[in-house]
C-alpha cells in the first residue's frame, strides 16, 4: 500500500510538471517565461531571482532616513504568464506585486499588496519600458497640497547583476519631481 501511494505521488508530480512546465520547481527555482506569454513579459522576467537591496525612504520631515537592507525576490507565476515579486524587510513590513502585461492596452498592469495595509482593492500601476530600457509605472496621486500628479516608479540600470528603483511624485506634465524612495539591488541568485 505504501509503495502504491509513493508511485501515485510521483506520477502526480510528473503530470503536474508536464502540464505546468514553467512554474517554480527544483529545476527552475524562479520559474520561466512561457513561450506563449507576451514578449513584453521579459521586461520584468529578466529580474527573476533574488536580490540584496539597500532601501532608502524619506521620513516625516522629508529627510532621507538611513538605508535598510531588504531582500527582493522575483519569480514567474501562472505557468510563466506573469511575474510576482516580494520584498522582505527587517521591520516585518513585507510587500509584493503581481505583474501582467495587458495586450489589449499594450501596458503593464501591476497590482501591489502589503502586510501593513489592507485596502478593499489592491493599488494598481500601469506603464511600459522606454527607449533606454527603463520600466516606468504610474499611478494617479495628488500632492499633499492637492496638485494633480502621479506617483512614478522607474526601474533603471537593469542588468544581470542588479537594478535601480526610484519612487517619486511628479506633476502631470512631468516637469517637476520629488523623489521619496530609492532602492539599489544586487543579484544574489
Amino acid at each position: 500500500m505504501r509503495l502504491f501511494f509513493i508511485v501515485c505521488l510521483l506520477s502526480s508530480a510528473q503530470i503536474w510538471a508536464q502540464q505546468y512546465p514553467y512554474e517554480v520547481s527544483e529545476k527552475l527555482p524562479f520559474g520561466a517565461q512561457n513561450p506563449e506569454a507576451p514578449e513584453q513579459l521579459k521586461d520584468f522576467g529578466q529580474l527573476a531571482g533574488q536580490y540584496s537591496c539597500q532601501s532608502t525612504a524619506r521620513n516625516a520631515q522629508q529627510e532621507w532616513k538611513e538605508p535598510e537592507e531588504i531582500i527582493w525576490r522575483w519569480k514567474f507565476i501562472m505557468n510563466g504568464m506573469g511575474v510576482q515579486d516580494e520584498t522582505l524587510k527587517p521591520d516585518g513590513s513585507h510587500s509584493g506585486s503581481i505583474r501582467v502585461y495587458d495586450t489589449d492596452s499594450l501596458t503593464w498592469r501591476v497590482h501591489y499588496y502589503s502586510n501593513t495595509a489592507f485596502p478593499k482593492t489592491l493599488g494598481s500601476w500601469y506603464g511600459n519600458d522606454n527607449e533606454n530600457g527603463d520600466i516606468i509605472l504610474y499611478r494617479d496621486q495628488a500632492a499633499p497640497n492637492g496638485t494633480p500628479g502621479f506617483y512614478r516608479i522607474t526601474f533603471s540600470d537593469i542588468g544581470h547583476d542588479g537594478f535601480e528603483w526610484l519612487g517619486e511624485w511628479v506633476n502631470k506634465p512631468e516637469t517637476f519631481s520629488f523623489p521619496t524612495w530609492k532602492i539599489s539591488c544586487v543579484r544574489q541568485q
